[in-house]
């Protein structure tokens, strides 16, 4: 390396490793900005991933210097991808920045984001049930404008809603992923509270080096919304869920989740059960674009109070209609995300239903924005 040459050149003494380690240092933090010619890390297609060896990415290790944690900014062993767009190292963003979204003061008592896995985003559609498997530490704020078919009403309803979770150990999380307010002009469903729910979520498995993961989780739905807006409903329902995710040729990412709901009052609800997936490819160091379907498929209605035999809501809505056993519908969406650093997302996803059988959703705008500690 000419930089290292005429260094020793100039009799300062310094040995090839110490001018080689400096370099890949710079070449750690400005992996697309300096030059390809004035760093020692060679570009590749599809990633920046180069020098990890030994137990670099071990989970065991995420978090100690030189493995996946923030602090390997800028070792010979960092993990940070850096695909730049469309892979070709272009237009990247800074994979030092830490970002500051939720501070330590306020979520100092729990445990920090897992960092291993920090490529992942997390599911946008089907937000209640459709869990990231990942243990993090965060406030998700989303909004929706849903849009009712005539036969069920019309309208829309919009829903603001906060999400928390917290990461109690290096493996489990308390979740709450329901709550917020609905503004409806919908003929059946008014302005008011939804339910809360709370609930855990377990990691059953992680692999940082092969960038998989699974976790288990219930969660209580608490009918303590307003009953205007259909919420409030018997004595509540259980979530029971296991999600899933894997990394796909360095730079997409899928991840998928099963679960089902069962109300402790079947005359109030109905049961069923579902099945989400989300892909994504990150066309640029914190850009990406995705698609994800959700199928929901029911398996046993209720005492059908409000007269809608054979139709029923989903996700916040489970209206405890009559005659929809066997009833499925798909729906698909398209969206894309933006993680400015590692501690924050933001995302939008239009959705629609894929089948014939629409229910109570003709389409659906969602916006998240995620903030993590």
């Amino acid at each position: 390396m000419k930089i290292g040459r005429m260094i020793l050149v100039a009799g300062i003494g310094l040995a090839p490793a110490t001018v080689l380690a400096g370099t890949s240092d710079v070449a750690g933090c400005f992996e697309g900005v300096l030059p390809p010619a004035n760093t020692d890390t060679e570009i590749g297609q599809a990633s920046w991933s180069t020098v990890c060896g030994g137990d670099c990415c071990d989970s065991t290790c995420c978090g100690d210097v030189g493995c996946c944690g923030s602090t390997c900014c800028g070792s010979t062993c960092c993990c940070d991808k850096n695909c730049g767009l469309f892979g070709q190292g272009i237009l990247t963003h800074d994979p030092c920045g830490e970002g500051c979204a939720l501070p330590e003061l306020l979520l100092g008592c729990f445990c920090e984001s897992e960092e291993c896995f920090d490529d992942f985003i997390s599911p946008i559609t089907n937000p209640i049930f459709f869990e990231d498997p990942r243990n993090v530490t965060e406030v998700r704020f989303f909004f929706w404008q849903h849009k009712v078919p005539q036969a069920a009403g019309g309208g829309d309803i919009n829903l603001y809603a906060a999400q928390i979770r917290a990461r109690l150990t290096d493996r489990l999380s308390l979740i709450a992923a329901k709550d917020g307010y609905a503004v409806s002009t919908n003929a059946l469903v008014d302005d008011g509270w939804a339910d809360v729910d709370i609930g855990f979520k377990y990691g059953l498995y992680r692999d940082a080096r092969k960038q998989r993961l699974l976790s288990v989780g219930v969660v209580y739905d608490m009918p303590v919304g307003s009953p205007r807006t259909l919420q409030a409903k018997g004595d509540g329902e259980f979530h029971l869920f296991l999600t899933g995710g894997a990394e796909l040729c360095d730079c997409a990412h899928w991840i998928s989740a099963f679960g089902g709901v069962i109300p402790v009052d079947g005359d109030e609800s109905s049961d069923f059960l579902y099945w989400s997936n989300h892909f994504d490819y990150q066309v640029r160091k914190g850009w990406y674009v995705l698609t994800e379907f959700n199928w929901f498929h029911w398996t046993g209605g209720g005492s059908d109070e409000l007269g809608l035999t054979g139709v029923e809501g989903f996700d916040a809505f489970n209206l405890g209609s009559g005659g929809v056993a066997g009833n499925d519908i798909v729906t698909g969406a398209i969206g894309m995300k933006y993680k400015p650093n590692r501690k924050t997302e933001i995302g939008i996803a239009w959705e629609a239903p894929l089948t014939e059988r629409r229910d109570v959703i003709e389409n659906r705008l969602t916006l998240d924005l995620i903030l993590r500690y």
